[in-house]
């Protein structure tokens, strides 16, 4: 008995160590499960920023930032005078928006010569653009459309040239990105007089172009045309648009024929981008020779000094005066330039017979130098059975008035004269880095910088 207690115990013993293992085994196993537990948050941490890492918040790319400038390959320069300027049609699509983007091109590859410093690359160029624009102008010296195109295009190109010489002058109105956008390494001030000259030649041009058109209608449609059958009828309205053939199917020229071309003239520099500066130079010189041409047939021929005539001439006038209004060119002083016409018409319809009207002749008359003033008095032919003929001593009662004047003393006015043509520098608004070049220009070898 005694052997079987002691077994008993022995094996309670062996029991209580067992449960005590069990438990210190089960306490293992809940901590491994606890950092079971914290390893996999852990790791679940990790993996979501190493996903973060590897795949970042999609941004949208930033547009590219142009320069304005415009790149190409020295081989490539004859072919860009060629398309850009020899071969290229004022009338082309390409140039309808901005008609003066020529210019604008051959400035931004200037910029692009400028800015790599290259002498050779950039003399090159300007020397190619000045002698591919007088080839052009020179194959084209007929046609009003080419000369008025890249007369408004050389000027374009010169303004550009003055407002990105960096030159304190040419900034006041420059935007900060346009004064960034300056030449850097050269002076290129003996071009721009050079480009200034051909300006020049090409506006004296285009001057003799449109007056070799518009002469053949002047006498015809300033006197010769009875206008006075129907003064309120004559009023030109709803000018349809022509060619500039003037009136080859008409029998006669009217004011009307005169104000067509004018209009024509205007609407064709517009198009083509002309600054309103050098149109309104044009246009005061056409109304020169408007105003000479009909002032010299009236000292030439007896049949234009009448009364009725100057009263044609009025009427006119008032029509002449009416265009540049509906265009607004009244500031251009082209109708200055028709005085002395006025004044002549004055004189054939105002009275000549007393000596309040010789005084009054003698001090209206002030476009008219004395021997304009007695030639129109001695040819004056009366018409209708009111007028009468001026006497001899109220032509003498005039020049008593006259004779402390002093001046010219020409009878006829000189119709080949030229008033000074002016380029006044005007910036330009627009970013040379939104200008694209477009496919129609075939200028594919040319790089946006």
């Amino acid at each position: 008995m005694e052997g079987l207690t002691l077994r008993v115990e022995h094996l309670q013993n062996e029991n209580g160590k067992l449960q005590n293992l069990f438990q210190e085994k089960s306490n293992i196993n809940e901590d491994i499960r606890q950092e079971v537990s914290r390893l996999s948050s852990e790791n679940s941490v990790c993996r979501c920023d190493l996903h973060l890492r590897v795949h970042p918040k999609q941004t949208p790319a930033l547009p590219k930032e142009y320069l304005g400038m415009l790149e190409y390959k020295r081989e490539d320069e004859a072919r860009l005078i060629q398309n850009i300027i020899t071969d290229l049609k004022p009338k082309g699509v390409a140039v309808n928006v901005i008609p003066t983007l020529p210019a604008f091109i051959l400035f931004m590859c200037v910029r692009h010569a400028d800015y790599l410093n290259d002498d050779n690359k950039l003399k090159s160029l300007m020397n190619g653009i000045i002698q591919g624009v007088k080839k052009v102008v020179l194959a084209h010296q007929k046609d009003f459309e080419s000369l008025s195109f890249w007369l408004s295009n050389t000027y374009q190109l010169l303004n550009c040239l003055k407002q990105y010489s960096g030159e304190e002058q040419f900034l006041k109105q420059s935007t900060p990105r346009q004064k960034k956008n300056c030449l850097q390494n050269f002076d290129l001030s003996e071009h721009r007089q050079i480009l200034s000259d051909l300006a020049i030649q090409i506006y004296h041009q285009l001057i003799s172009v449109m007056q070799k058109t518009l002469t053949p209608a002047i006498v015809p449609g300033m006197l010769e045309h009875e206008s006075l059958q129907g003064i309120s009828s004559m009023k030109p309205t709803g000018f349809r648009k022509r060619s500039s053939s003037l009136y080859k199917d008409s029998e006669t020229y009217s004011i009307s024929s005169i104000l067509q071309e004018l209009s024509v003239f205007y609407s064709a520099m517009s198009h083509h981008g002309m600054e309103q500066s050098l149109t309104k130079q044009a246009v005061k010189q056409l109304f020169f020779l408007i105003g000479a041409t009909t002032f010299n047939q009236i000292m030439l021929r007896k049949d234009m000094c009448s009364c009725r005539k100057g009263m044609q001439i009025r009427c006119n006038i008032s029509y002449l005066e009416e265009w540049l209004k509906e265009n607004e060119l009244q500031s251009c002083g082209a109708i200055d330039t028709l005085r002395p016409l006025a004044q002549a018409a004055w004189l054939l319809q105002v009275n000549k017979s007393t000596d309040e009207d010789a005084k009054e002749i003698a001090e209206k008359c002030t476009e008219l130098n004395p021997v304009q003033i007695v030639k129109i008095l001695n040819s004056y032919t009366p018409i209708d059975d009111f007028e009468k003929r001026v006497t001899s001593s109220f032509v003498r009662q005039v020049q008593s008035f006259l004779q402390e004047y002093e001046g010219a003393t020409q009878l006829m006015l000189d119709t080949d004269y030229r008033f000074q043509v002016t380029f006044p520098f005007y910036p330009s608004s627009t970013a040379l880095e939104s200008l694209q070049v477009p496919s129609s220009l075939r200028l594919e070898f040319l790089t946006r910088i």
